[in-house]
Parts: C-alpha cells; sequence; structure tokens
C-alpha cells in the first residue's frame, strides 16, 4: 500500500510505544521511514527497534527545541527529496500534574504539555508541508477520549489533547488545498511508557475490555493498521478526523448496566 512512499515517524521511546507498531504497520507496507529518538538515553532503545525497519534513517529530535526540528527536515529532504507522510505520536505532562485536582496544575506544567503535546504537531507540519506539496501528504497524530470527556487522572493531558485535535481541524483546513490531508486516532488505553504517568491506567484498561462493545481493550496492531490507511491512498477523502479506535468504548453513555438491562 505505501510502495515507493516515504515518511517520518516521531514518538518511538521502546517496543511498547504506539509509534513502534505503527512504524511496522508501515515498514511492511513497502514505506521508507525516519524515525526519531528525543535524546541520548532513548537512543539505544530506538537504534536496535530500527534494526527491524528497512533502511531506515535515525535522527535526534526533541519536538520542544525548533533547531532539532529544523535539522529533521533538512535531513529528510536531503535523504528523500519529499515526504509523503509524517506520524506525530508524542505527548507530555509533569508527572505531579497529572495527579490530585486538575485546579492544581500549574502555570508551567500547563504550559509544558500544550507546548510538547499540541504545539509540537503545528511546528512539525510547518516543516513538512513544502516537502509533500504535489505528492498527496498526509499527517497522522494521536489522542485520547480524554479530550472529550473527563478521565480521572488525565487532566492537563486531556486539555491538550483537546487542544490538539481542534489543532488538526485548523491544519486540515490550511493545508488542504495543497493536497495534504491532516487527521487524529483516539485510541483506547494502552500500556506504554507515556501511560504509565497515569494514575490508574490497568483499571482504565480493564474497564474498558470489560464495557466496550467489542468487549476487548485495544491492541497497538490495531492503531497501527488505521495509520496506515490514513496513510495510504484509500484514505484519500478523508482529512480532519479523529478516528476512535477503542473497540467502541467512545459510544458509550452508562456503563455497568445488568445482562437484562443490556440485552431489552
Amino acid at each position: 500500500m505505501l510502495n515507493d512512499k516515504v515518511g517520518i515517524v516521531f514518538g518511538i521511546a521502546n517496543k511498547r510505544s504506539i509509534a513502534w507498531a505503527i512504524a511496522q504497520t508501515l515498514d511492511r507496507a513497502g514505506a521508507r521511514l525516519a524515525v526519531t529518538f528525543q535524546n541520548e538515553r532513548l537512543a539505544e532503545n530506538v537504534r536496535e527497534l530500527a534494526t527491524q525497519l528497512k533502511n531506515p534513517l535515525l535522527l535526534l529530535c526533541d519536538v520542544g527545541q525548533d533547531a532539532q526540528i529544523d535539522a529533521v527536515f533538512e535531513s529528510v529532504k536531503k535523504e528523500f527529496g519529499g515526504l509523503d507522510f509524517f506520524i506525530h505520536s508524542v505527548a507530555y505532562a509533569p508527572t505531579e500534574d497529572l495527579k490530585g485536582a486538575f485546579q492544581e496544575t500549574s502555570r508551567a506544567g500547563f504550559g509544558v504539555a500544550h507546548d510538547v503535546s499540541a504545539y509540537s504537531l503545528v511546528a512539525l507540519a510547518k516543516r513538512a508541508a513544502p516537502l509533500m506539496e504535489g505528492r498527496g501528504g498526509s499527517i497522522v497524530t494521536m489522542t485520547y477520549i480524554g479530550s472529550e470527556r473527563v478521565m480521572p487522572g488525565y487532566n492537563v493531558m486531556g486539555v491538550a489533547k483537546a487542544s490538539l485535535e481542534a489543532g488538526v481541524r485548523y491544519l486540515a483546513h490550511e493545508l488542504g488545498p495543497k493536497n495534504i490531508r491532516v487527521n487524529a486516532i483516539s485510541a483506547g488505553p494502552i500500556r506504554t511508557l507515556a501511560a504509565s504517568g497515569v494514575g490508574g491506567i490497568s483499571k482504565m484498561i480493564q474497564y474498558v475490555s470489560q464495557y466496550a462493545p467489542l468487549r476487548r481493550g485495544t491492541d497497538p496492531s490495531e492503531v497501527a493498521d488505521t495509520a496506515l490507511f490514513l496513510c495510504s491512498h484509500l484514505a484519500r477523502g478523508i482529512t480532519g478526523e479523529v478516528i476512535h479506535v477503542d473497540s467502541g468504548y467512545h459510544v458509550l453513555g452508562i456503563t455497568g448496566l445488568g445482562s437484562e438491562e443490556s440485552s431489552a
């Protein structure tokens, strides 16, 4: 589906990362990838994983540093000549701002969460757009239902994800005339390094498995397949969307009804 296509995957930390599941799927579909690592602490993990990909380009990129973002896209331009897609699977909020009451969120923590989790998509899209013109580019980011509804323990990250989703719509509007599509995937809770900072993640996964219409949790491969679809020609008419990949959990209003009520 992606033969002769080139793209970047931002956000791989280890083998449990959603970004890594996506990278594997895009690689199998025929794409050549650039993959980034945030810092030298994570570099060894990413380098080891990248040996499983076909001729990847490994690049340092802390999305909070404009100079590093510029360097990534300069390297991609030099190596690939252009760009067909990129995956934005990056989010962060200080642990102390994911605990306790949302009203206790610090000003600094609020700013960091929005800078890394939401503004970074804008910063990457700005650099990617010139490389995507004339190629029908696709931009895909990762979000979560905590942007739409209150999820205890998600706090400031939920607000940052709401900002991210608004950014998807504005970017879709501005980049659409250049035939560049921008979409988000709202995945169900998955046990990743980033999710470990959210209190009660295990209970969230168990709850979704118990009550979601499909009666199971979300597998990273399901998210990866959706990303593949959005990066491919098959999704050429889709932009500005948030696609839920959560076993249907997002459709629920009331959960926990007994079997008699559920089957009525």
